[in-house]
């Protein structure tokens, strides 16, 4: 239930923004900054785990998340300063902070396993949905081919990101 529900928020928080919503094609500023607020809440989250962690293999997931999405976002910052591109906020990141810092605070508060169990179901639910976000709305969207293909090798490294944490989440249970 707590999986359903959280890739149900995090669908809706990455579909249904403005920019993404109605068939609306978010151009490639948007879509960078949306990219980059997603690593950053992994990040966020992965800092969290690992003040938090109890079991060695969510540490060594969270370990993981950390080091792959500050990578990742590496990568993307420099892109865009090559391009000379301003990354735009909009309603969808913005969307994505506030929901990620509910879910953060929501974690905080629990200790042991039930943390752990939660970050791990909570990873899933949202590998997912950014991954169903990258296949079905920023990678068609994006012009540039630069910016496409960063997408494209983020959503290879987040899918396995999301085979992990379905592995890790069923060791816990």
């Amino acid at each position: 239930m707590f999986v359903r529900w959280s890739a149900a928020i995090a669908a809706v928080a990455l579909l249904s923004s403005p920019a993404l919503a109605q068939g609306a094609k978010p151009t490639d500023p948007q879509i960078a900054h949306i990219a980059y607020t997603a690593g950053v809440i992994d990040i966020n989250a992965a800092k969290q785990a690992q003040k938090k962690a109890k079991n060695k293999d969510v540490k060594a997931f969270a370990e993981d998340m950390l080091r792959d999405h500050e990578a990742v976002n590496k990568q993307a910052l420099a892109l865009v300063k090559k391009l000379n591109v301003t990354p735009e906020d909009n309603d969808t990141s913005k969307a994505l902070s506030k929901q990620a810092s509910e879910k953060l605070a929501e974690l905080d508060k629990l200790d042991g396993a039930a943390f752990d169990k939660a970050y791990v179901a909570n990873e899933v639910a949202y590998h997912k949905a950014v991954n169903s976000a990258l296949e079905t709305q920023l990678i068609p969207s994006a012009s540039n081919a630069e910016l496409k293909s960063l997408l494209q090798t983020g959503l290879k490294i987040f899918q396995g990101h999301q085979q992990h944490a379905e592995h890790v989440a069923a060791e816990l249970k």
